[in-house]
């Protein structure tokens, strides 16, 4: 059993601390007045409210309060620090920090810093004066140093990281192979075990990422799957959702009349983005953004130092629909015309075929006039030349 001498002091006292005390105390009085006591004795009830179990545990506290030491050297450097609470050999072995919790063999071994949480065999094994670190699995952010603010939970999650910031690994050997990279979310077994730089996010299982990417995210499955629902698209802040085409959700609506014409100042091109963007280089179909821009800026979108990212081709599509349906309207009104003028030529068309009728009768009509009167004569010639004489042209006095 080792014997620990009466603190003198606390390091942080938080005003939860205060009302811990507090709440101790009360407890120590209604002890006191309802004590029946247990034998044998409990041990590790040593001063200052530590305590400790195991050879060597707890070895150099001299000012510390509120420690619990169980295991072989666990918390065996210790001097003034307060809170910690260390179970398993070697745990917090060479800890001076306050306010951490290890919980397996040789967990936050060197700790210096504080309010880091290590549960499993070396988790945060050389973390020094990282803080608000939590590491949940074997060597879980073994070779941590000063990391600050990063969760790992999942063995060798975070394995190398040493000085990275704000990263949260979920999932054995996530994020395995960051060393310096911050802010880095990786979920899944493997996730994100290729990541080295930072702002990256991979989710699920085996998705690796890539080396020297920042600002990327990977999702598993995403390319494969087959939707026919929404197009999702992405704001500046990152957020992502669906348009909206309800009317409740705008103002100012009004028809687009002319402003679509910018469309025929438009260059398509084909182009291949560079390999570092696609490594299939395939063929691609579009616009230029900077062109875009000089012609209606209200089509493209800007990163984050306002220079032209990509065009709205949503919006392309729009101004499309508007120059095809004013384009349609002036076929109808041209076939309408057609139409119309087609009518006038056909009713001219029948009142010449009218008039050409009626002549074709009054020539008919004429024609059969002559045929009588030819008749007549030739009925008149024939009782001459039945009669041998030749009708004498008698002469007036």
């Amino acid at each position: 059993m080792t014997t620990l001498n009466l603190p003198n002091s606390i390091g942080r006292s938080p005003l939860w601390l205060a009302f811990l005390l507090i709440a101790l105390g009360c407890f120590a009085l209604s002890a006191a007045r309802n004590a029946f006591g247990v034998s044998p004795s409990p041990d590790g009830g040593y001063p200052g409210g530590n305590t400790a179990e195991g050879q060597n545990a707890l070895l150099s506290l001299t000012a510390g309060g509120y420690n619990t030491s169980v295991g072989y050297l666990s918390l065996a450097s210790l001097t003034t620090g307060s809170f910690n609470t260390g179970v398993g050999a070697a745990a917090l072995l060479a800890n001076t920090g306050d306010e951490n919790t290890a919980t397996g063999a040789g967990a936050l071994l060197s700790n210096t810093g504080y309010q880091n949480t290590a549960n499993g065999s070396f988790a945060l094994f050389l973390n020094t004066i990282g803080f608000y670190n939590t590491a949940i699995g074997g060597m879980a952010l073994q070779n941590n140093t000063n990391g600050e603010e990063n969760t790992a939970n999942g063995a060798f999650a975070l394995f190398y990281n040493t000085t990275g910031n704000y990263n949260t690994a979920i999932g054995s050997s996530a994020l395995e192979h960051n060393i310096t990279g911050e802010s880095n979310t990786a979920i899944g077994a493997g996730a994100g075990a290729s990541i080295s730089g930072s702002g990256n996010v991979c989710i699920g299982a085996e998705m690796s990422g890539q080396a020297g990417q920042n600002d990327t995210t990977w999702i598993k499955n995403v390319y494969a799957s087959v939707a026919n629902g929404r197009a999702v698209y992405v704001n500046e802040d990152n957020s992502i959702g669906t348009l909206s085409s309800s009317r409740r959700y705008k103002d100012e609506i009004r028809s687009m009349a002319q402003a679509s014409e910018a469309i025929f100042s438009l260059r398509p091109v084909t182009f291949r983005y560079k390999k570092e963007v696609d490594p299939t280089r395939s063929l691609s179909f579009g616009l230029i953004a900077e062109e875009v821009v000089q012609i209606d800026p209200d089509l493209v979108t800007t990163d984050r130092d306002g220079k032209p990212q990509t065009v709205r081709y949503e919006a392309v599509n729009a101004m499309l629909l508007n120059e095809f349906l004013k384009e349609h309207r002036r076929v109808e009104e041209q076939q309408a015309t057609i139409t119309q003028l087609k009518s006038t030529v056909a009713q001219q068309q029948k009142g010449s075929q009218s008039i050409a009728a009626q002549q074709q009768k009054e020539i008919q009509a004429l024609t059969a006039t002559l045929k009588e009167q030819a008749s007549q004569i030739q009925k008149v010639s024939a009782r001459v030349e039945a009669h041998g004489r030749v009708p004498q042209v008698v002469k007036n006095p």
